[in-house]
């Protein structure tokens, strides 16, 4: 536990947190808002309850002390499934012989050298990484949210267990009906190529075209009509 605090507390490991915070808040700003939320919400109603890094929308922290980390194909079914991972591997390893982060179902293997930070929805895709070379070192370092915590809090900071047990027939009626939904809400969250293409990184213009209930995955990626791109180049 000790150790655990001193890695929290260490001024390098909180510009590494800083910076996947906002590469979430960047790339997935409206997830990033729901973190941000139920954080923040969970920290009142529960105050013995301690942050890992302040301002932070990430609720979890894991550090793979290795020194060789590497792990086998897997998924991590308890993160919340329509959000982010962030992953930042460190020390000295060669990242053209070994520490590459393959995304199976995608059929990607990517080079991810020391220093890097990637995010990937790592509930929803089977990943692993490549084993380093002999005498190198490689540590790992992850953000994330676990799906339970978004379901305590939508309960009224209860377990499911407590809310079925206590819920009135209109209460059972509408988690269902939000349960049936959830999947196209969520996929609404992630920010779409396009909207950065057209500098709007928030999303906003989306939203106020009404556009953050679409059901049609083709819609997904049409361009927004009342939007022009900007000067900045925006290829695919």
């Amino acid at each position: 536990m000790t150790a655990v605090q001193e890695l929290l507390q260490n001024k390098a490991i909180q510009r590494i947190s800083g910076f996947q915070n906002a590469l979430f808040n960047m790339f997935g700003h409206k997830n990033y808002l729901e973190h941000k939320v139920t954080n923040d919400e969970l920290l009142h109603k529960q105050p013995e309850l301690r942050a890992n890094f302040p301002n932070n929308a990430f609720a979890a922290t894991t550090f793979n002390l290795g020194p060789l980390s590497f792990s086998p194909p897997h998924m991590d079914p308890d993160n919340r499934a329509s959000s982010w991972c962030a992953d930042t591997p460190m020390g000295p390893f060669n990242p053209d012989q070994g520490g590459h982060l393959v995304l199976w179902d995608l059929g990607l293997v990517i080079r991810f050298p020391p220093g890097s930070t990637i995010l990937f929805p790592s509930a929803l895709i089977t990943h692993s990484t490549i084993p380093i070379q002999a005498g190198e070192t490689r540590y790992a370092m992850i953000q994330y949210s676990s799906g339970g915590l978004f379901r305590w809090r939508e309960n009224g900071f209860q377990s499911d267990k407590t809310f079925l047990a206590t819920a009135s027939p209109e209460e059972l009626m509408a988690r269902e009906l939000a349960r049936v939904s959830r999947w196209k809400l969520s996929l609404q969250k992630f920010t779409r190529w396009t909207d950065i293409c057209h500098d709007d990184w928030r999303g906003t213009a989306r939203t106020k075209a009404g556009l953050d209930e679409l059901s049609e995955l083709s819609d997904l990626e049409e361009p927004l009509p009342a939007l022009r791109p900007t000067k900045r180049l925006c290829c695919r």
